[in-house]
């Protein structure tokens, strides 16, 4: 980890930056593309969004390249799920990076969660326990409602660092929400049916989606955040899955397949891939079409897509 330190330090310093000389627009850097459409939302002609994933990738370790502490160096906001949810890799591309404007606490620093009450929030932080969730399930982007939350912690954020911007940072915010509210009431009458549906999913992901739709958690295959399943833990996972009926076993288009496929053989569950963010497959290609893809494709898994 050291050696790939020093390594971005060196290529930060020495390669150009990627954005156009003399730009006077607000330079962002998000770090998954749910948070660069809000940003380019609240921001408009004023922001210039750039995204270190591409949607495929595991929140939790997105691969670090060199490109990515170019690219915060020359950031002049940083915007991020927050509640710890980029700990396994950007905390070192930010030491890379070497940009007082974007460290936490700096007003260049967003975190888009602010507003949010996490759930399954832990009672102690041990590594035994997983430690990919040490404030809480970070993977808030799932439910559309706290979407406005997130775009409201954007706008302010950006206002914090560009007061003089905002004024058209809050009429932007407000054209959002106002589009959020109107798909959000959409969305809950097309998910009705999946109310009550039990699933199971590799990671805990789909927690929050399941909260906003009526759905029901009855298990992960993993044991815990970042605690890779065993076969006793398989084993009884497939056995409580066969008890209780469940419908349902997310592959999340990051985790791996193969023992995803083998629980829902065993238990007759309806295997369905599904992303995590915007970009995960090419459907979801802005995030209403990403919470779009989801409900529909968790309608026809669970038999309940109209007919």
């Amino acid at each position: 980890m050291k050696r790939m330190l020093l390594t971005l330090v060196t290529v930060a310093i020495l390669l150009p930056c990627g954005w156009a000389a003399g730009a006077d627009k607000i330079k962002v850097v998000a770090t998954i593309p749910d948070l660069a459409e809000m940003t380019r939302r609240v921001g408009g002609d004023l922001v210039d969004v750039t995204s270190l994933s591409t949607g495929v990738e595991n929140i939790h370790y997105v691969p670090m390249k060199p490109s990515f502490a170019v690219t915060l160096n020359h950031a002049d906001v940083l915007v991020l799920l927050g509640l710890e949810a980029e700990h396994g890799f950007l905390p070192a591309l930010l030491e890379a990076a070497r940009n007082p404007r974007i460290l936490r606490d700096a007003p260049g620093y967003i975190e888009a969660s602010k507003y949010v009450v996490p759930i399954e929030v832990p009672t102690r932080i041990d590594r035994a326990l997983g430690d990919l969730h040490p404030m809480g399930n970070p993977h808030i982007n799932l439910d559309p409602v706290l979407a406005k939350d997130m775009a409201r912690a954007i706008a302010d954020g950006l206002a914090a660092s560009y007061p003089e911007h905002e004024a058209e940072f809050q009429k932007n915010l407000t054209t959002y929400l106002a589009t959020l509210d109107q798909d959000i009431a959409r969305w809950e009458r097309e998910a009705a049916p999946l109310k009550g549906k039990k699933f199971v999913s590799y990671h805990p992901d789909f927690n929050y989606f399941a909260e906003r739709f009526g759905m029901e958690m009855a298990g992960t295959i993993e044991i815990r955040p970042g605690v890779d399943p065993t076969p006793s833990h398989v084993t009884e996972l497939e056995e409580q899955m066969r008890k209780e009926k469940v419908d349902v076993v997310i592959r999340e288009v990051s985790y791996p397949a193969a023992l995803a496929e083998t629980v829902a053989q065993a238990t007759g569950a309806k295997l369905v891939e599904l992303p995590t963010m915007v970009g995960g497959v090419p459907e979801a290609k802005d995030y209403a079409s990403f919470i779009e893809y989801t409900i529909r494709t968790l309608l026809k898994a669970t038999g309940s897509a109209p007919g």
